[in-house]
């Protein structure tokens, strides 16, 4: 008779890790992050210098930008490695993998989400071509992110003439999960939970590698009525931690609502939004989204396609889906960012990948920190820092239709309507459109053979991507193409004729 799941603090379950374990971390910015095992391994290691050594595996970015989540474990000694999808929300972490202080991997979050599967499985390893092209892949600098990051985890292979990448399995020792509530014997549920992650594959691969699972949930409950319900079963979960509600907010910025876990026939709506280059991009944005579309919106500036979509009655038009697993609804925005408003289905990460993977999205539409002449983007590194790709590699590469969205230039940039005019009141200090980014995450000719449909919203002017690279085809009235479009980027695109306006 197999024994019961151990019902105890977060102090003696964490104590259960072994020093050079690999520890699994669920969660997805602040949702679904056991926040009471990240702190009380901090905790202990600060106290007793153990455990020491540590694997850190994780997809999402999980943290605050501050001191929750994974900042918690950026600590050198207790780290020796971390391999992970999105870094910027642990600005801690980062700083130990620029001083070089861990080995440090960033490989895309849908590769490492489905890959924790094939680990479960003891398969050899997850075999896609995302990533191919990009920095990730062994061509380039394979994911490696400082000189002390040595190891290939992923190399390149040949199947039926085509080049394919291999993510290479890494053993889970430890996985560290949340749920709502758990039973006596172990089973978990999540109905508070905003999304559901990746705990099943988390907990199936650390217990097929004779590992522990340790569980944080809200409250032990007698009874667990429907068997469906469970999203764990209790045969793989070792430690179960009650925390009765501390530190264990729906998400980093709410501490409960209900927005992210029912389903709600009235209309969401999100506040006006007011005049700026962020709402000229998302409307323009929109235009390219056409009515029974399924999109993914990204983090930041993309956002401000929703809220133009309520602002215009185009929100029913199309449906709305978050790599985390949401479908339909409103993804919600900050800290809160993974869940969403009123959402018509939740289902795991992992899932929601291989949808993606399979070209599911007709269209999406994301940020960029930089773009060059022939259309390759940037999103992972800027003003110092390192931020990871997160879902980007894989959503840019799979989607049927992009739309990249970001302004001409960065940093303090100011425009204002005038007449029906765009009008450029302060320029913005740093170049977007540039000779060389500094990490390849989209690939622009590989777009074209893949036959991706690519442009490039900015407050004044839009860009496709072409067989002969970024062509400048509108531009918005007011704008001087030559002093405030072309002067202001490092290289010169060919310019479609007759090049037409922007609509404002």
């Amino acid at each position: 008779m197999r024994a019961l799941a151990i019902r105890t603090t977060a102090d003696e379950a964490i104590a259960a890790i072994p020093s050079g374990a690999t520890v699994a971390v669920g969660g997805f910015v602040g949702a679904g992050h056991p926040e009471l095992l990240t702190a009380a391994l901090e905790r202990r290691f600060l106290k007793s210098g153990t455990p020491r050594d540590l694997t850190l595996y994780y997809c999402a970015g999980q943290g605050d930008r501050a001191e929750r989540g994974l900042n918690h474990l950026a600590h050198a000694g207790l780290l020796r490695r971390v391999i992970g999808g999105h870094w910027n929300l642990a600005p801690k972490l980062g700083t130990l993998a620029l001083a070089n202080e861990i080995e440090a991997y960033n490989f895309p979050q849908g590769v490492l989400s489905v890959l924790l599967r094939e680990i479960a499985a003891k398969r050899p390893g997850l075999i896609t071509q995302v990533g191919l092209n990009t920095f990730i892949d062994p061509a380039q600098s394979g994911g490696r992110l400082n000189a002390r990051t040595t190891e290939p985890l992923v190399e390149c292979i040949e199947l039926d003439g085509q080049r394919w990448l291999r993510y290479k399995p890494v053993p889970i020792h430890v996985g560290l999960i949340r749920a709502t509530y758990a039973d006596a014997r172990g089973n978990l549920t999540m109905e508070k939970e905003g999304l559901i992650s990746e705990v099943l594959p988390i907990a199936q691969a650390a217990k097929n590698h004779g590992g522990i699972v340790i569980a944080q949930v809200e409250r032990v409950v007698d009874h667990i009525a429907d068997p469906k319900a469970v999203r764990v079963p209790g045969i793989l979960v070792d430690y179960v931690v009650e925390s009765g509600g501390v530190q264990h907010d729906q998400t980093f910025s709410t501490a409960f609502t209900g927005d992210f876990v029912e389903r709600s026939n009235a209309a969401f709506t999100l506040p006006a939004m007011p005049f700026s280059e962020r709402k000229i991009i998302g409307a323009r944005a929109l235009r390219e989204i056409r009515k029974g579309d399924i999109v993914n919106l990204g983090i930041g500036l993309p956002e401000s396609v929703a809220m133009v979509a309520t602002e215009t009655g185009r929100l029913a038009d199309f449906t709305l889906t978050v790599e985390s697993g949401p479908t339909g609804g409103v993804p919600a925005s900050g800290l809160s960012f993974g869940c969403s408003h009123f959402p018509e289905a939740i289902i795991d990460q992992p899932s929601q990948f291989d949808f993606y993977d399979g070209g599911g999205l007709d269209i999406a539409v994301l940020g960029a920190v930089e773009v060059d002449a022939e259309g390759s983007v940037n999103v992972a590194s800027f003003a110092g820092r390192f931020a990871g790709v997160g879902g980007f590699v894989n959503i840019a590469q799979c989607a049927k239709r992009l739309v990249f969205c970001l302004t001409l230039r960065a940093g303090e940039l100011e425009v204002a309507m005038e007449n029906g005019r765009l009008a450029i009141v302060k320029e913005g200090r740093h170049p977007k459109f540039v000779r060389a980014i500094q990490h390849v995450c989209f690939h622009g000719p590989s777009a074209l053979a893949r036959g991706q449909e690519v442009l490039y919203v900015t407050e004044r002017a839009v860009f496709k991507l072409t067989d002969g690279g970024l062509q400048l085809t509108e531009i918005a009235p007011g704008v001087d193409l030559q002093m405030q479009v072309l002067a202001q980027m490092q290289f010169t695109p060919p310019i479609s004729e007759p090049l037409e306006l922007m609509p404002l």
